[in-house]
C-alpha cells in the first residue's frame, strides 16, 4: 500500500494557553503572562522539542498587537525565535476569545479589522518561519459564542440564545474574511478551525428535552463548522477549502446533560449515556469528510496518564474505521489556572511550581511516559532531529497500528 504522507511534521502537537479575554470583571486577561509562557518561551519550546513534538498552537494576541489599525507584533519575536531554534511548527491562533478595546464583535468592522489584523499577522509570521503555514483564525467559535452571547462570562457579555446565535455568525464571517485574508499572502497557508466535541442528553427525569438535547448535539455543534464550509449560509462564502483542516478538542465535560439555562451538568465517567469518543469523531468525518486533528485534549491530576490512554484507543479505532486522523494535540503543554478559580488545573505534561515570583517548569513523568509509549508504539519520533520535516509523518505507519492494535470504540473511557 502506498504512503500516505502526513499534513504536519509530527503526530504529537501541543500548545500553550493564550486567551486574552475581558474578563466577567471588565478587567483584561492574558494568559500567556499568566503561566509566564512569555518568560520561559525558550524553555517551553525546548521541552517541545525533546519530546518528539514539532508543532505548536501558539497565540497570537490580538488586542495587545493592534491600536487603531496600527500593528505591533514584537510581543511574539521571542516566540519566533524560540521556535526557530527548537524546529517547531505553529499552528497561529489569532483571536483567542480576546479582540481589541472598543470594536464591536457584531458589526462590520469587526470583520474588516479582524481581516486587515489576519493580513497583517502573515505578512509579519511567514518571512521569519519556514512552511508549511498553519492558522486557526478564530478559536472556539461556537464555545466564544456561549461565553460571550449566552452565558455573560467574557466580553460582549450578553445573555441571551439569539445574541449566541448573532454572535456566531458575525465570528464565522469574520473567520473567513480571515482565511481569505492569509491567503492573499500565502496561498497554500492551511487552516485549522477549532471547536469542542459535544454529547448533549436530556435528564432522565425530563425525558421530553431530548429534542433539545439532540438539537445541540447534532445541529448547534456543528453550524460553526458548517458556515465556514459552505453548508449552512452560504452567503459568507465559506467552503470545503476554507474549512480545510478540522480541529476537535475532546474532554470530558463536552457531554453532558441538559439544562435550560447556563451550562449543561458534565456526564461523570460512569454514566451509560456516556459516548466513545470514536463515535462523536466520526461525526465530524461523515459531516465534512476533510482532515481531522484533535486539536486539544487533557485529563487532570492524576489522570491524565489515563486520559491519554484512552484518547489514544479511541483515536486509533476511528483511524481502524477510515476517518482521516492528522494528529492529537496534548493541550497545554504547561498546565494553565482555572478561570474561574484561578486555581492550577495540572493539565500539562508539565506542570508549575511557584518558586517566589516565578513558575518553574516540573514534568508529570507518568503522562510523559505514556506518551513516550504512544510514539514507540507508532512508530513516531521522541526526540526532534534538524529538520522534523526530513522524515516526515506517514500516516501509514499510523494506520498500520491501529489495525495491528484492533482497538474497538468503549463508551467506557475515563
Amino acid at each position: 500500500m502506498a504512503n500516505r504522507p502526513g499534513i504536519f511534521p509530527t503526530f504529537f502537537i501541543s500548545g500553550f494557553e493564550c486567551s486574552t479575554f475581558l474578563w466577567k470583571d471588565k478587567k483584561r486577561r492574558n494568559l500567556i503572562d499568566e503561566t509566564q509562557h512569555n518568560k520561559y518561551v525558550a524553555q517551553d519550546y525546548e521541552i517541545l522539542h525533546s519530546l518528539g513534538i514539532a508543532v505548536s498552537r501558539e497565540g497570537i494576541p490580538w488586542p495587545m498587537v493592534e491600536k487603531n489599525g496600527v500593528f505591533d507584533f514584537s510581543c511574539i519575536d521571542p516566540m519566533i525565535e524560540a521556535m526557530r531554534h527548537n524546529k517547531i511548527w505553529p499552528v497561529w491562533d489569532l483571536c483567542h476569545y480576546g479582540y481589541p478595546d472598543g470594536l464591536d464583535p457584531y458589526s462590520e468592522e469587526f470583520c474588516l479589522r479582524f481581516s486587515a489584523y489576519c493580513k497583517a499577522a502573515a505578512e509579519y509570521v511567514i518571512p521569519k518561519l519556514k512552511g508549511p503555514y498553519f492558522f486557526t483564525p478564530i478559536n472556539e467559535i461556537t464555545f466564544f459564542s456561549f461565553c460571550g452571547g449566552e452565558w455573560g462570562w467574557v466580553a460582549p457579555y450578553n445573555n441571551t440564545r439569539d445574541e449566541r446565535y448573532k454572535l456566531r455568525y458575525n465570528l464565522c464571517k469574520a473567520a473567513i474574511c480571515g482565511v481569505k485574508a492569509i491567503r492573499e499572502v500565502e496561498p497554500g497557508a492551511r487552516m485549522v478551525h477549532i471547536d469542542p466535541l459535544v454529547q448533549v442528553v436530556a435528564p432522565k427525569d425530563k425525558p421530553y428535552q431530548q429534542p433539545l438535547a439532540e438539537h445541540e448535539t447534532y445541529v448547534d455543534t456543528f453550524l460553526g463548522w458548517d458556515i465556514i464550509s459552505g453548508k449552512a449560509h452560504p452567503e459568507l462564502g465559506g467552503s470545503p477549502e476554507i474549512l480545510d483542516i478540522v480541529g476537535a478538542n475532546n474532554y470530558s465535560f463536552g457531554q453532558m446533560e441538559y439544562r435550560e439555562s447556563g451550562p449543561h451538568a458534565a456526564l461523570p465517567p460512569d454514566d451509560d449515556r456516556v459516548k466513545p469518543l470514536c463515535d462523536l469523531i466520526k461525526r465530524v468525518w461523515d459531516r465534512y469528510q476533510r482532515p481531522i486533528i484533535i486539536a486539544e485534549t487533557s485529563g487532570m491530576n492524576e489522570g491524565r496518564t489515563a486520559w491519554l490512554k484512552d484518547v489514544m484507543e479511541e483515536a486509533l479505532a476511528a483511524v481502524d474505521a477510515g476517518i482521516d486522523l492528522h494528529g492529537i494535540c496534548l493541550f497545554p503543554a504547561v498546565t494553565m489556572p482555572d478561570w474561574h478559580t484561578g486555581e492550577w488545573l495540572q493539565n500539562g505534561l508539565y506542570d508549575v511550581e511557584k518558586t517566589g515570583e516565578d513558575l518553574r517548569r516540573v514534568p508529570c513523568r507518568e503522562y510523559i511516559d505514556e506518551l513516550r509509549r504512544w510514539q514507540k508504539e507508532l512508530n513516531r519520533t521522541t526526540e526532534l532531529d534538524e529538520d522534523p520535516f526530513s522524515d516526515p509523518v506517514e500516516l501509514q505507519d499510523v494506520i498500520d497500528a491501529a489495525k495491528r492494535l484492533k482497538h474497538k470504540p468503549d463508551k467506557n473511557w475515563s
